[in-house]
């Protein structure tokens, strides 16, 4: 069979995402780890090497140290835009395009940009520059990426107002700029990141060394996960099947079989020890002997998945005539790790002309360990 032509249109957006800019993201736990700088360090690098690089955006916060690594770097115009009887400045998103740099350094990249600007976060500027080809270095806090609002807000009690979209980050270099909070409590004490009457409330506040340490396993764990979804990807794209044990990944296998609660609670907890994802899979059997679910099956099999979201799991259903079968697909394209199952509920009849799912996982699961966990206890 002959391979599909792909559509111009098609061709066009296969061109545009090639020679669209690359993004690259300097990201820290809290204000003051290094992220400005390291860039700006990097950026004197690579402007060494004879690539052609400028700065399109800098908050230094007046910090001296940031400063001096400005150095030998071209500084870009801003933008100057009035608003309320006073000059505001923001990224000239023409002056970076007509300089046309191999990289522009853009600091803050969660920055609201002020009433009457063209966009209306720079993210959206950035964008627009990658979008001519450029590639752009940027910094960002963990607070401000939007699916973690909430739980930073659990954490520290702040209202983060500024934030970015996921996706942003998804095509993204991310490099994590990290010092311990200890370290980071000490230069907030000395004056080198807020002048000392802020600070002073800062280190009550937000800067309390539970949040930072908090905040910094989030920046960490949010790190990991972008590095183990680019294995994944890698993995996909050469056609691996293998496991490449670099991260857990807990499943466990549902019913509606009340007991299951005990085998989620079980799995909660192995995902807890190792801080890892956490699935949770049930599969319609679909069969020569698949039963009709009844309505205390349907309703037992929801209270299971509340309880697996209730403990933070993942919830996926499959269906197929093979439950092992679907079970394996699915820790074969997850990398699942450690697979937990209840005891089998099913009749000698029916294991007699199905076989066993517990000794099928066992047999066909190459790389996940299989943990098979009592009903109850004796």
């Amino acid at each position: 069979m002959s391979k599909r032509r792909i559509t111009p249109e098609e061709a066009m957006e296969i061109y545009k995402r090639e020679m669209r800019g690359k993004l690259k993201i300097y990201l820290g736990y809290a204000p003051g780890v290094g992220k400005t700088y390291s860039m700006l360090v990097e950026g004197n690098r690579l402007l060494a090497t004879g690539k052609k690089i400028a700065i399109g955006y800098l908050e230094d916060h007046n910090r001296p140290e940031t400063r001096s690594q400005v150095k030998n770097l071209p500084v870009l115009p801003r933008k100057k835009i009035e608003y309320m009887d006073r000059t505001f400045d923001e990224v000239d998103v023409e002056a970076v395009v007509n300089y046309d740099p191999d990289i522009v350094l853009i600091d803050e990249l969660a920055h609201t940009n002020i009433h009457g600007s063209k966009n209306e976060k720079r993210y959206q500027d950035v964008t627009e520059i990658l979008d001519k080809g450029i590639d752009v270095y940027s910094t960002l806090n963990i607070q401000h990426l939007e699916s973690l609002n909430d739980r930073i807000y659990d954490i520290t009690n702040v209202q983060v107002n500024e934030t970015v979209p996921d996706n942003v980050l998804e095509n993204a270099d991310i490099e994590i700029v990290d010092v311990t909070p200890e370290n980071l409590r000490i230069r907030m004490e000395k004056g080198e990141i807020y002048n000392r009457e802020t600070a002073r409330r800062a280190l009550k506040n937000f800067f309390r060394e539970g949040n930072l340490s908090a905040l910094r396993e989030i920046a960490l764990r949010q790190i990991a996960e972008e590095v183990d979804d680019d294995v994944i990807r890698y993995k996909k794209s050469k056609g691996i099947t293998a496991h490449w044990h670099t991260m857990e990944r807990v499943l466990v296998c549902i019913s509606s079989n009340p007991k299951a609660a005990r085998v989620i609670r079980h799995g909660a907890r192995i995902a807890r020890k190792y801080k890892c994802a956490f699935y949770v899979l049930d599969v319609n059997y679909t069969g020569l002997f698949a039963k009709k679910m009844s309505e205390r099956d349907i309703k037992g099999l929801d209270e299971n998945k509340k309880l697996a979201l209730k403990l933070g799991a993942e919830i996926h259903s499959r269906e197929g005539k093979s439950v092992s079968s679907e079970i394996i697909k699915f820790v074969e394209e997850m990398g699942v790790t450690q697979i937990i199952l209840g005891h089998s509920g099913r009749s000698t009849v029916t294991r007699l002309f199905r076989g066993s799912t517990i000794n099928k996982i066992i047999e066909h699961s190459k790389y996940a360990e299989v943990r098979v966990i009592p009903w109850q206890n004796k």
